[in-house]
């Protein structure tokens, strides 16, 4: 894994043209880069959720400020207003699915809400996992399974077919993500329980009110424990204290910003839900060592 940075962003929205068309696609991996390579090796984010299934090819994705080896059978998971690129090359195989978060949740039951907020919400993982040789057949039946009910005319329970095999798909990759995590002591099996799904619940809160200036104890509130039941599962889970938890969410933003957006210092400050934009340069310093303008040039990306 190797930083990575680029200067322009681009943001693209899901059958934005058709704004009655069901939430969800899926593509040819080949035909989708073929199509759009030129806007997809520029740093972009887009308002939906996207699977990307590398069967076969070599190569490198960029997500956020981070560089990933592709190798055969690797799938990204990329959430909404994720920043990512694809790299030059074109000889890949595999599958793109895009869908929007009404499409895959319904009812915010547990399975819903740790499918979205584990696997593309989670910025304590990498965002991919390779399934491996001997365990993609699975995931080829629920796609051929979406793209016959996707040419089907009747429309009677087509959303919701789709979306089961949709989930149906995840959950098999969760499976293989649980596997490897087994075999590697060195990371912590992800499983289901109560402390990982009140862990989500805190990230999730963290991404929806970032930007409010709320503080831990806050966010202890909103979930309805206290600060230190919060700081005890935090410290336990990943090792970090709630409120470095929150700063890190601020900082990356901060940085998206910076580095992919025409704001200037002032107008990222008030994005950010600073009220002074003297203590957002402080704040900025204070906790990666740069002023925003120095960041910048610090990756050759000053306008």
């Amino acid at each position: 894994m190797k930083k990575h940075g680029q200067k322009t962003v681009y943001d693209h929205h899901l059958l934005a043209e058709f704004p009655d068309q069901m939430e969800f696609e899926i593509q040819p991996l080949r035909n989708f880069i073929g199509n759009h390579k030129e806007r997809l090796t520029k740093p972009h984010f887009q308002s939906f959720y996207q699977i990307i299934w590398f069967k076969s090819g070599e190569g490198k994705h960029f997500v956020d400020f981070n560089e990933y080896d592709v190798s055969k059978n690797t799938i990204f998971f990329i959430a909404k207003n994720q920043i990512h690129a694809f790299d030059t090359k074109i000889d890949y195989e595999g599958f793109v699915i895009h869908f929007s978060e009404d499409f895959i949740v319904q009812k915010e039951n547990d399975v819903d809400f740790f499918l979205k907020c584990s696997m593309f919400n989670n910025p304590y993982q990498i965002p991919s996992c390779c399934v491996g040789s001997g365990n993609e057949y699975k995931l080829d039946e629920y796609i051929s399974q979406m793209e016959t009910e996707l040419n089907v005319d009747d429309k009677y329970g087509k959303e919701e077919l789709l979306r089961l095999y949709l989930k149906a798909l995840l959950i098999q990759v969760q499976r293989r993500k649980y596997q490897l995590e087994a075999l590697n002591k060195k990371l912590a099996p992800f499983i289901v329980d109560q402390k990982r799904e009140q862990l989500m619940q805190f990230v999730n809160l963290i991404e929806e009110n970032y930007t409010r200036g709320i503080s831990a104890s806050g966010y202890a509130q909103m979930q309805f424990v206290s600060l230190r039941t919060l700081s005890n599962l935090t410290l336990q889970m990943l090792n970090k204290k709630p409120s470095e938890m929150i700063r890190e969410r601020i900082i990356l933003e901060a940085k998206r910003l910076l580095l992919y957006s025409t704001l200037n210092v002032n107008q990222i400050a008030e994005k950010l839900g600073f009220d002074d934009s003297s203590y957002f340069i402080r704040y900025f310093k204070k906790y990666t060592n740069y002023s925003p303008t120095s960041f910048k040039k610090s990756l050759n990306l000053s306008k």
